[in-house]
C-alpha cells in the first residue's frame, strides 16, 4: 500500500513515481520497517512519526491513533500545516454523527423518553445500579467514564471541571440508555449464558447493512494482542478465558458485552467477535443492541495504548 503511516499518499507523488523516493507504507508493515532502517542508516534516526507508528503498530495515524495529531506532527515542519492540524483537533472533538441501520440520522423517539421518565426512580436504581441525580435524572458509569442521563431534558450529560455537567450529543448511547431504562424489569446474572448475536431471537437482524461496526478494532489490534488487552483494560474490561484475548466490558453496571479477538497470522486473518448474555434480548431490541455495540466500538478509538517519544 503506497499510503504512509503519516497519511501521505506516495502513489501520487512524483518522487515516488520517478523512483527517487519510496513509500514508508503502513506503520505495521514490512515496508515501514525497511524504510525506518534505511533512515536510521542514512540519517542517523528514523522519522519520529514512522518510529511511533511502528512501535504502536498503527497503520495510519489519522485513522487508527486516538492521539492524532500528536506532538510528532506539531513539532515538525511537515507533512501537514498548522492550520490543517488545528482543523483536525477541532473536528475530532465533535461528536460522531450517528446513523440508524437504514442510513437515516439516528434519533430517540419521544415516546421512549416519556416512558423511561415515568418509571419509579427507586425501582430503576435497584435494577440497574444507576444513581438518582435529580428529577428524572440518573448518573451511571459507561465503561470508564461517569455520565448522566436527564430524561426530562432529553439529553446525556458529561462532567466538566468545576463540578458542571454539560450536555453532549451521543445518539447511539442515548438510544441504548433510554431503552434500557424503559425496558429493564429484572436483575440478570452476568457471564452464565453467553451467546453470539446470531443466537439471539432477532439474530437475523445483525447481517448485511446491520452488521456491527467493529472492523476498525479488528484492523487496529488484529496483529497487536497486547494493544487490545491494554485498550480493554483502559475501558474497565475484565479478562475472560476465551479466544486469544477476550474481555467483559460494562457499558452499564448490570449489562455486559464480550469482545473476543483471535490474532491473525500468515495463514488466517484476525477475527473479532462480540458476544452477549442471553437475557439482553429481553431488555433491548435488535436495533438498540446494534446501537450499543457500535457505541462501545467507537470507545476503542478514544483509547491510547502508548506511543513513541518524538525522535526515538
Amino acid at each position: 500500500m503506497p499510503t504512509g503511516a503519516c497519511g501521505i499518499d506516495c502513489d501520487v507523488c512524483k518522487l515516488n513515481l520517478k523512483g527517487v523516493c519510496s513509500t514508508c507504507g503502513p506503520g505495521d508493515g514490512d515496508t515501514a520497517a525497511a524504510k525506518a532502517a534505511a533512515q536510521e542508516r542514512i540519517l542517523g534516526s528514523p522519522c519520529p512519526i514512522l518510529a511511533c507508528a511502528r512501535l504502536n503498530r498503527v497503520r495510519h495515524c489519522m485513522a487508527d491513533c486516538s492521539q492524532f495529531p500528536c506532538e510528532n506532527f506539531s513539532s515538525g515542519p511537515y507533512p501537514f500545516s498548522g492550520a490543517f492540524l488545528s482543523m483536525q483537533r477541532r473536528r475530532l472533538q465533535e461528536a460522531p454523527k450517528a446513523y440508524a441501520p437504514d442510513g437515516s440520522h439516528l434519533a430517540v423517539d419521544e415516546a421512549y423518553w416519556q416512558a423511561a421518565a415515568q418509571r419509579d426512580p427507586l425501582t430503576v436504581c435497584n435494577l440497574t445500579f444507576f444513581e438518582a441525580a435529580g428529577p428524572a435524572c440518573f448518573q451511571f458509569r459507561f465503561l470508564n467514564e461517569e455520565l448522566r442521563i436527564d430524561l426530562g431534558a432529553r439529553t446525556l450529560l458529561r462532567p466538566e471541571p468545576g463540578g458542571r455537567w454539560t450536555a453532549v450529543k451521543d445518539p447511539l448511547l442515548a438510544l441504548a440508555t433510554v431503552l434500557y431504562l424503559k425496558n429493564v424489569q429484572a436483575v440478570h446474572p452476568l457471564g452464565q449464558d453467553i451467546v453470539s448475536g446470531k443466537d439471539l431471537k432477532e439474530g437475523h437482524f445483525f447481517t448485511g447493512p446491520h452488521v456491527f461496526r467493529t472492523d476498525p478494532i479488528r484492523r487496529r489490534f488484529g496483529q497487536d494482542l497486547p494493544g487490545f488487552q491494554k485498550a480493554c483494560l483502559a475501558l474497565g474490561g475484565k479478562p475472560m478465558p476465551l479466544a486469544d484475548a477476550a474481555y467483559q466490558l460494562l457499558p452499564f453496571p448490570r449489562l455486559a458485552l464480550y469482545f473476543l479477538l483471535w490474532q491473525g497470522d500468515e495463514e488466517f486473518k484476525p477475527r473479532l467477535q462480540v458476544l452477549f448474555d442471553r437475557p439482553i434480548e429481553t431488555i433491548l431490541a435488535a436495533d438498540a443492541i446494534w446501537a450499543l455495540v457500535n457505541r462501545v466500538a467507537l470507545a476503542f478509538g478514544d483509547i491510547s495504548v502508548g506511543r513513541a517519544a518524538a525522535g526515538s
